[in-house]
């Protein structure tokens, strides 16, 4: 059932946390950014990580281990804890919202519309100046935000957002995109290849300039989210027992869609559709910690930040030189752990 607050946790009563585990969980990815960073073709210690990060900050770049770190290896790592913080934010959103702990930042069809972007200017940019212009992330992030407003307004009925009509109509909008794209690839074949690279997701094309567009719309989106932590506790309750205790439940639905949406196309716009951490990370957070989302927004941020970062360190060294699309690590770890899910919940089900 979409509407089943129980299958969110396996314990909703309050659980009695360090204040400390924020902090805890900043210094682990603190620590697991300076691991990812000093791994590579050129090893280099974590000593000098610090120094050429100190280096750059106070504008005193130096030597070639200096250039390797600032200009090669930060911006990626930390280009994938952006990604990773925002799409297990958007999933916590999501999953809240929905009240169902299979939901994901891609339900709404903003992967699919970010892929058919992307598509159409790694296919066409070569004919179509405009394209070339816009560029790749800016296109992805226009088409996503696009979908999920279609499906929006498909879903809408007599001025309420049903979630049910909501899934249907991210799943139709979804398979149509998914189907352009396909055409796309099929009419430029010589780009199909490129295409079901960024299709797979990947930070081997990271920079700063990437890292810059997309941080603005995540911090908005993560304010957003993070201020709704009380309100997603009440929608828990039931959207009826929400609005009988003073929440706006249709214009808060459209605030969290809009927050969440904005988050996911803007992750999905500088990686490519990365699947699983959405979904995979605010659950795994949430049998830990418990369903109070005051407790869940950050931490599962956190957890999807390290988990991205360590999944990229994995992709870019299992098989060097060469690497490894990072979509393809979080789908042969979130694979399993969806089954998981999906069996114990069926079993839950039949106990009840």
């Amino acid at each position: 059932m979409l509407s089943d607050p129980a299958a969110l946790s396996t314990a909703t009563a309050p659980r009695r946390l360090p204040l400390s585990l924020p902090l805890l969980g900043l210094a682990v990815l603190l620590a697991v950014i300076g691991l990812a960073a000093s791994v590579g073709a050129v090893p280099i210690s974590l000593r000098e990580v610090v120094g050429a990060v100190w280096r750059g900050l106070t504008g005193e770049l130096s030597g070639p281990l200096d250039t390797i770190i600032w200009q090669l290896r930060l911006p990626r790592v930390l280009l994938a804890a952006l990604v990773g913080g925002s799409l297990a934010l958007a999933g916590v959103a999501y999953q809240g919202l929905f009240r169902n702990p299979l939901a994901d930042p891609y339900l709404l069809g903003v992967a699919s519309g970010a892929g058919f972007g992307a598509s159409l200017v790694l296919a066409f940019s070569a004919t179509v100046p405009l394209l070339a212009q816009l560029g790749v992330p800016l296109v992805a992030f226009i088409c996503a935000l696009a979908a999920a407003l279609l499906v929006t307004v498909l879903a809408r009925q007599g001025g309420g957002l049903p979630l049910v009509a909501l899934i249907l109509a991210g799943v139709v909008v979804g398979s149509i995109l998914t189907a352009a794209t396909s055409l796309t690839m099929l009419a430029a074949r010589e780009q199909a290849a490129g295409v079901l690279a960024w299709l797979l997701g990947s930070f081997a094309f990271a920079g700063w300039a990437k890292l810059a567009s997309a941080l603005p719309l995540v911090l908005v989106a993560a304010v957003v989210i993070w201020l709704s932590h009380r309100a997603l506790n009440l929608l828990a309750l039931g959207e009826e027992q929400a609005a009988q205790l003073g929440l706006p439940v249709e214009a808060f639905k459209l605030l969290l869609i809009g927050a969440a949406t904005l988050a996911t196309a803007a992750a999905v716009s500088v990686s490519g559709v990365i699947g699983f951490v959405g979904l995979m990370v605010p659950h795994a957070v949430r049998l830990w910690v418990g369903a109070d989302h005051k407790r869940l927004i950050p931490l599962a941020g956190l957890a999807g930040a390290v988990f991205m970062v360590l999944a990229d360190l994995l992709a870019r060294t299992v098989i060097a030189p060469s690497e490894l699309p990072v979509g393809v690590i979080t789908a042969l770890v979130g694979g399993p752990f969806f089954l998981a899910v999906l069996r114990r919940s069926s079993l839950r089900q039949r106990e009840g």
